[in-house]
């Protein structure tokens, strides 16, 4: 029961810190309080709603039918991708972005440490394949290592911006393995071998599908923020 709690955790994690932080960020960008609120208001209710449905889906199996073309799970692949980009640009985004200092948003990525962590241990017991934990073709973890040690840094000075830039463009890129990793190690691929042991249907299933759905889409959507606060800082 440790495993599912753990997923559970890190996702609720991820969206109580992002309520406190946004209601942080309008403060410091002269929001009235009706306008925070708003925000707020609408950030929770897109966060249940979003997390909601994707825990129907994976309670219901309608994540697995993996026969189906094109499988429902990949349709949330591209969801996930879409919905970051409107995030990020959203005014939830142009909030987080200008309000909160550069050390709060890299430190966010922070949370891929313990879930990379987590996920070892969920390979190990046989829930999840090899290949997607950092034994196997998994290597975010260093996303989340460095993010730890480049948010203080930015607490206590002022590291190039060409750093920041280039771990911003770090974390995508390893981002961008894992999920490819990941949907590779589908039925509909199976790159990594057929046999239960390397295929990925655990993301189908509740409470995991928080991983795509929450733990993903964070990190994506984070380092858009990230990218959009540096071009506010270069064009002032």
């Amino acid at each position: 029961m440790l495993l599912p709690a753990g997923f559970v955790a890190i996702a609720a994690g991820i969206v109580v810190w992002t309520d406190f932080a946004l209601g942080r960020a309008t403060a410091a960008c002269g929001d009235s309080p009706s306008v925070a609120r708003g925000l707020r208001r609408r950030f929770r209710a897109g966060a249940l709603i979003w997390i909601v449905l994707a825990l129907v889906l994976a309670g219901g199996g309608v994540l697995g039918q993996w026969e189906r073309q094109p499988p429902p799970f990949m349709l949330v692949v591209v969801s996930i991708a879409v919905l970051g980009v409107v995030i990020a640009r959203s005014s939830i985004g142009d909030r987080l972005s200008r309000g909160l200092p550069l050390a709060s948003l890299v430190g966010l990525q922070a949370f891929r440490l313990p879930l990379e962590l987590l996920m070892h241990q969920t390979a190990l017991a046989g829930v999840m394949p090899e290949q997607m934990s950092y034994s196997g073709r998994n290597f975010d973890i260093i996303t989340g290592i460095t993010a730890v040690l480049l948010a203080i840094w930015l607490r206590a000075g002022r590291p190039p911006r060409s750093l920041v830039v280039g771990w911003n463009v770090m974390g995508l890129l390893l981002l961008a393995n894992i999920v490819t990793v990941a949907v590779l190690s589908t039925p509909s691929f199976a790159v990594f071998g057929s046999t239960p042991d390397r295929i990925n249907t655990f993301v189908t299933r509740a409470p995991y599908v928080l991983l795509p759905a929450v733990m993903v889409l964070a990190a994506w959507a984070g380092h858009l923020v990230v990218f959009r606060a540096l071009a506010r800082t270069l064009s002032e």
